[in-house]
């Protein structure tokens, strides 16, 4: 399978810059430039004409809307064309529709997707697994994924992100255990 061409721009937000790329039509990635899965190639501008596509200013819009409060809503967003697996994207479907300002547990979505396909059991590591890997951070809110009772669950973009992500969304992080999560 070969290897999408990707155009990479960068937009910056209160909590850092972020890394931004498309496939021409629709984004495809969206997330900090610290995050752990960023390679070298993804940390800069390609500094074309194309890094200034449509779907970058909707992304930039949607982003700046998000931190006004003004809780922009999935159909506002840009298109999407992240790379995954069908049960990834499954998983990023079910994590999109969690509403702004509320969380859901890996194991609340394992169990929705069980019923969504008709029953069965759904493990909460696999959910856990696609959760992590979601390319498309903040549209696609995996920060509203919390582990079950007072775990916070994890972040790719640092649990004090997360922490401040959610806090923004009005989200009482109290109720969590959060052992010492501020960076250095």
């Amino acid at each position: 399978m070969a290897q999408r061409q990707l155009i990479r721009t960068t937009a910056e937000t209160p909590i850092g810059r972020m890394m931004m790329a498309s496939d021409g039509e629709a984004l495809t990635e969206l997330c900090l430039e610290d995050w752990w899965w960023v390679t070298k190639n993804q940390q800069h501008d390609n500094g074309t004409p194309d890094s200034e596509l449509e779907v970058f200013r909707i992304t930039r819009d949607w982003l700046q809307a998000y931190f006004a409060d003004e809780r922009p809503s999935l159909s506002q967003a840009p298109p999407m064309n992240p790379a995954g697996t069908p049960f990834q994207h499954e998983v990023w479907q079910l994590v999109a529709e969690i509403p702004y300002g509320m969380t859901a547990s890996y194991g609340e979505i394992a169990a929705e997707l069980s019923e969504r396909r008709g029953g069965g059991r759904m493990a909460a590591q696999a959910v856990g697994g696609a959760v992590k890997h979601n390319p498309i951070t903040i549209i696609v809110p995996c920060h509203r994924v919390v582990g079950s009772g007072r775990a916070f669950g994890g972040y790719g973009g640092r649990l004090d992100i997360k922490a401040e992500l959610l806090e923004h969304e009005g989200v009482d992080i109290t109720r969590f255990d959060l052992l010492d999560i501020r960076p250095v």
